[in-house]
This record gives C-alpha cells, structure tokens and sequence, in this order.
C-alpha cells in the first residue's frame, strides 16, 4: 500500500498538519516531510493535530522532534493537539510531553500558535494563558525511569 502522506492546511494563518491514526514507521517519513514544510510555511510556527491519532512509535516521535527542533531554528514554536491516554503517556514517558507544548484540542494549539506567529511568545509558555494539558496520571504502584533525552542526528 502506498504511504498516505499527511496535507498541511492553513488554520486562521497557521499552517496545521493532521496526523493519521496510527503513526509508525510505515508512514513517519511522510509526516516528517509535511511536518517540515509547515515549519517553512509558518515560518517556524505550527501546529500537528494529533487529536485523530491513537498510536505514535518511535519513528513517530523523532518525526516530530525533528520537526519541533527546526521550528525553534527558525524562531518558532511547534504545538500538539493531543488527546488520546496512550500517545499522552508515551509522550510524557519519552520526554516529549516536556519538549513540545500539548494541547487537548485542535483550538486551544491555535490559539497558542497565533500569538507566536506574530513574534510574540505564546501565552501558555510566558504564564499569562491557559497552560499545556496535564500529562496523564500513572495507576498507582506504577513506577517509571527517568525519560531518556532524544536526540536529534539529522
């Protein structure tokens, strides 16, 4: 099957990638490259709307801490609308959760990402907005290591 690579609209003059329901590495080259082109089109500022996705691997994650780190080079910010339990409790666990603001709606992203279209921190990062969602509480006696850095080789 061909890999199905994910379009990036534009939102209210924000570039918006939508994610496919599950990402792996069937189809993370293509989320990187829309992911990319993003950055480019909103001058280092976007948002990836994960709020359809229920699975994100590895190969996801680095797709979008690619993307998170280009944003920041080019003077942006790169925003999640994230919902699902299980991508929140690997992106806590892996580190992304710290790295990369969240947000549980695709509006609530937009509304932080208007802001720093305009050369102007988001709201949520300065305290003056609605902060990032919670990340997901562990069952209790669930313990967890320390998440380990990821690093960028590209």
């Amino acid at each position: 099957m061909p890999e199905h690579r994910p379009v990036v609209e534009v939102v209210g003059g924000v570039p918006v990638v939508t994610t496919p329901e599950e990402i792996d590495i069937t189809n993370a080259d293509g989320l990187r490259t829309a992911l990319l082109e993003a950055a480019v089109r909103g001058r280092g500022t976007f948002v990836a709307d994960m709020s359809r996705t229920r699975f994100c691997d590895s190969a996801g994650i680095q797709a979008l801490v690619r993307a998170h780190n280009r944003s920041q080079a080019e003077g942006g910010e790169m925003f999640l609308a994230v919902s699902a339990p299980a991508v929140l409790r690997v992106f806590t666990l892996m580190g992304v959760a710290r790295l990369i603001p969240s947000f549980p709606t695709l509006h609530e992203a937009l509304a932080q990402a208007g802001p720093a279209r305009q050369g102007q921190p988001s709201p949520a990062l300065t305290g003056t907005g609605p902060a990032p969602a919670p990340a997901p509480r562990l069952a209790p006696g669930t313990t967890t290591a320390p998440a380990l850095p990821i690093c960028d080789t590209a």
